[in-house]
């Protein structure tokens, strides 16, 4: 069996003649290219293998093609305003989307705007989600760094506006990019800032594991999968590497280029903006504002390819092709919906699409009466303190509320199994 295909996906801020490049990593090869718009810095984003999302530089709108049909621009989700920067959840189901110092999270099987988290307090930079899609990290120009856990998020009292699991402050500057490593909620996350500092954070604890100092601003930050190394793009256009595995117990170091000689990558005449390591970790991508994309090797610090482009690099990543590039009879699974530019339940929110019907199980979300596991609740303490009354004695008493406690038990678990009958029936009838 063939190893997966890598692929390098490009965007630069002029696109005169596409969006987006796709090219083969090892051989050059041009595979694919789309059309309409330019995309913005951290802008660009996979979907569930089927579709490309790319925030439009300055405007209020996210493009969207299908991987096969690149020619045809199939939507645009219009936003309350410039899209800053963008990600997608790696299960599919959901779209994350940074406008002005609010971040705005869509449910992709409704196109439901579920939630809008306004925390930061200038513009939101950068996004990503951790790899089994359990939390979401966000960077701003207000020096803040915040982990999000998305079933806080999801859950979250209505009237209570949701808070991060952890608030990271330590930077004094904006902060420029942002990188998740492997292992959801253990995950280590990697920050870079304009104060010239890399700092590495550990998502469970929330506490700061490193912090490197460097002699110039850090534009761009990753780590390759077995996150042996970190690598920190300058904005003299220099690439730094620091070796995790052999670094000492301290916790804070400062970066020495002199010293350091064979751990930096030359060769871009300006500030590094985004960088993309292959999975075997032994090739670098980077992208810069002296409109090129270069391949280095790792271990040798060479550049082995150069890819002109015709501005400055917005995006540039590295990943594993899924069959739907490939492929040209691949198509979606589904469509994408109608994305909302408003909550729902909104006062001026969207209009309500028809013939589609919205399924709620339980009743905790109208707060008027208890859940069913909430009576349960109540009815074991009952059964508690009755059996503690028959210490005392009425044994006959005891048996009859015992009774009518299981009769109750009994009709709560037949309406739990009608519901889940009908919520199965309706679910699964087919379409007329």
């Amino acid at each position: 069996m063939a190893a997966p295909m890598e692929v390098a996906v490009c965007t630069d801020s002029v696109a005169p003649m596409w969006s987006c490049i796709v090219w083969e990593l090892h051989s050059g090869a041009n595979l694919l290219t789309y059309r309409g718009g330019q995309a913005g810095p951290r802008g660009l984003a996979l979907l569930n293998g089927e579709y490309l999302l790319a925030a439009q530089l300055g405007k209020n709108y996210i493009s969207a093609w299908e991987l096969q049909r690149k020619d045809q621009l199939q939507q645009k989700i219009m936003c309350p305003g410039p899209v800053t920067c963008l990600t997608t959840s790696p299960d599919g189901l959901y779209v994350l989307a940074g406008i002005a110092e609010s971040i705005h999270l869509w449910e992709v099987a409704t196109g439901n705007l579920l939630v809008i988290l306004s925390r930061h307090y200038q513009d939101v930079s950068c996004l990503q989600f951790t790899g089994d899609s359990s939390h979401f990290v966000s960077g701003g120009k207000d020096c803040l760094v915040l982990a999000w856990s998305l079933c806080s998020v999801l859950q979250a009292d209505p009237s209570r506006i949701p808070a991060p699991r952890h608030v990271w402050s330590h930077h004094t500057l904006p902060i420029t990019d942002l990188h998740c490593g492997f292992g959801g909620p253990l995950a280590r996350v990697a920050t870079s800032s304009l104060d010239q500092t890399v700092k590495l954070w550990e998502v469970s604890s929330g506490e700061l594991l490193l912090s490197v100092l460097f002699d110039m601003a850090v534009m761009a930050v990753t780590m390759d999968l077995a996150e042996h190394h970190l690598f920190c793009g300058g904005s003299d256009g220099s690439i730094f590497q620091v070796d995790l595995f052999t670094w000492p117990g301290q916790r804070e170091r400062s970066f020495q280029p002199e010293q350091d000689a064979g751990k930096v990558f030359r060769g871009h005449r300006n500030q590094v903006t985004c960088l993309s390591v292959s999975t075997d970790g032994s090739v670098l991508l980077s992208g810069s504002h002296d409109e090129t994309v270069r391949l280095w090797d790792v271990q040798s610090k060479q550049c082995i390819r150069t890819v002109a482009l015709k501005g400055p690099v917005t995006n540039a990543t590295i990943l594993l092709a899924p069959i739907s590039m490939l492929s040209s009879d691949f198509r979606p699974s589904l469509p994408l919906p109608h994305f909302n530019k408003h909550l729902l339940g909104a006062e001026h929110g969207d209009e309500p699409r028809h013939g589609g019907l919205t399924l709620r199980l339980g009743l905790h979300q109208q707060g008027l009466e208890p859940s069913y596991l909430d009576r349960t609740e109540q009815l074991q303490a009952v059964l508690c303190s009755t059996m503690e009354k028959s210490v005392l004695g009425g044994q006959d008493q005891l048996r009859v509320r015992v009774t009518e406690l299981e009769d109750e038990v009994r009709n709560l678990r037949k309406i739990n199994r009608d519901l889940f009958d009908f919520s199965t029936r309706f679910i699964t009838r087919p379409a007329k």
